[in-house]
């Protein structure tokens, strides 16, 4: 197997895979002032933010209390570094780190240094990015485009490596195509990846933004914005839901909707999850055919 193979099969891993593989060309036995491919402490002052960090929003409360943890404990998990020269490093990964350790007024950070070039630098980042729990689906989706454009993956490749369905990379890029309002009301979370894959099948950009619009407004449901693409009439207001039979106000609740959106990846089909007033209910798997049957039981059995 070439070295290339075994760096990109490391990469299906994670940043983790990277860091410990000692045949990557990432990494070296030493250097003038801090041994590369070990934990160091190195000064806050030497080290600069990572360019390629997909990641954008930080939310000021939760850098402060992990800024207030850090003054307390300390930094558990080192940051990563580059080496750019003697005493000049580079962010890897680890940026919230960085920043909640400069709020913590510290001078040191603990470290792993590596040696690493732009392009392996750039993966090492977005799939380390990709793998967060608190990115929103944006940022997700810029990920899989710079790693579909820039390190030149098929969709069929970055699914191998990152371990998510292609149905979930593919709609995740498709939310790139709405309009800078819808993906900005995303990023804020104003409204749910689900609300903006139905707002994608909405028509034209103008069209779609004053659907986003009543979704933010009358606090509308993914249902709500499939019934009126089918041109039926919903009930959008509170007071008007107030006025529907119980069985008809039946919802889902957020837990319950990432679990159905999850699901739904991971089988490459669409769940629903039906309720009933009395408490009970069921979850629907769709499929096509019979093999389309056979390969979602083969991946339940997995």
């Amino acid at each position: 197997m070439s070295s290339n193979t075994k760096k990109r099969s490391a990469l299906g891993k994670g940043l983790s895979a990277l860091l410990e593989n000692s045949e990557t060309d990432i990494t070296s036995t030493s250097s003038g002032d801090g041994i590369v491919g070990s934990i160091s402490t190195i000064s806050i002052s030497s080290i600069e933010a990572n360019p390629f960090n997909p990641r954008s929003n930080f939310e000021k409360e939760a850098l402060q209390e992990l800024s207030t943890s850090i003054k307390i404990h300390g930094i558990i998990q080192p940051i990563t570094v580059r080496k750019l020269g003697r005493d000049k490093y580079q962010l890897i990964s680890g940026e919230r780190r960085f920043r909640a350790a400069q709020l913590a007024k510290l001078t040191e950070v603990p470290a792993y240094i590596r040696i690493a070039n732009d392009q392996a630098m750039l993966e090492m980042a977005l799939v380390e990015n990709i793998q967060r729990e608190d990115l929103n689906p944006i940022e997700v989706a810029l990920s899989y485009q710079r790693l579909i454009e820039e390190v030149e993956l098929t969709q069929d490749q970055l699914s191998q490596k990152i371990s998510k369905s292609r149905s979930s990379i593919t709609n995740h890029l498709r939310l790139l195509k709405l309009p800078p309002d819808i993906q900005a009301g995303v990023r804020e979370r104003k409204i749910t990846m689900g609300h903006a894959r139905a707002l994608v099948s909405a028509g034209d950009g103008e069209t779609q933004v004053e659907l986003f619009n009543r979704v933010v407004n009358e606090k509308l449901s993914v249902r709500d914005i499939e019934a009126i693409l089918r041109g039926e009439k919903i009930s959008g207001t509170p007071e008007e839901q107030e006025q529907l039979p119980k069985k008809a106000k039946l919802e889902i609740t957020k837990t319950e909707f990432t679990f159905k959106e999850h699901l739904g990846d991971r089988l490459s089909t669409k769940v629903e999850i039906k309720k009933s007033p009395n408490g009970n209910g069921k979850i629907v798997v769709n499929f096509n055919s019979d093999v389309d049957l056979s390969r979602i039981i083969d991946l339940l059995n997995k």
